[in-house]
């Protein structure tokens, strides 16, 4: 039994055809791939070329930190810093990091990939790709790497893992949210995310 992408569309609420995610350029890391990273954070996030080469330099690879990005487009109250990038650069900071910390979600926790910057660009072509194909493409490369044994973390976006086990295993594990609202929500916003870190013997036994 997978996921299949109607459920994916389904729980989230987005979409699971249009556009293929895709960005070949950012493959691999060469001195080429790094220079257009710079360039490309430069240009799209409207920084000086200084600022944005720093921070790929900190990142130490085709990714800018999540800290960043928070710090530099959400100062904290009464930061004296005003100068802000245009509000279509501030855009795409903000879905890097949403993109970042949900369907695209890695082991570090801490840093984003500048690929998915790519795909910002065009910000009226954002809504027209696949994201639910994609994130769901994503989820079963990292379920299938974390099967190995010297593996001990996951990536990807388990709160549609999580949801979709509710959906259809009645485990009896899941929370209602009371302040779920139908056709306003998406689907997997009916259960509240457990936070649990460990499991005790009984429900283990239970769920098998």
């Amino acid at each position: 039994m997978s996921i299949p992408l109607e459920d994916v569309s389904m729980l989230l609420k987005i979409h699971v055809t249009g556009k293929v995610v895709a960005v070949e350029n950012f493959a691999r890391y060469t001195e080429e791939s790094r220079s257009d990273a710079i360039k490309m954070v430069s240009k799209l996030l409207g920084l000086c070329i200084e600022e944005a080469e720093e921070e790929v330099n900190i990142s130490k690879g085709l990714t800018v930190r999540k800290c960043w990005l928070k710090s530099r487009w959400c100062p904290k109250a009464g930061s004296r810093n005003t100068n802000y990038p245009p509000v279509e650069c501030t855009a795409r900071a903000y879905l890097l990091y949403l993109l970042s910390c949900t369907l695209f979600a890695d082991k570090s926790g801490s840093r984003v990939s500048i690929a998915l910057l790519k795909l910002l660009e065009d910000l009226d072509d954002v809504g027209k790709y696949a994201w639910g194909a994609a994130a769901l493409a994503y989820l079963y490369r990292h379920l299938g790497s974390a099967t190995r044994v010297q593996v001990s973390q996951i990536s990807g976006y388990l709160t549609l893992l999580e949801g979709w086990v509710y959906e259809h295993f009645k485990l009896g594990l899941a929370t209602p949210n009371a302040k779920y609202m139908d056709y306003v929500q998406p689907r997997v916003c009916r259960w509240v995310q457990r936070h649990e870190t460990v499991m005790n013997q009984d429900k283990v036994g239970s769920i098998r």
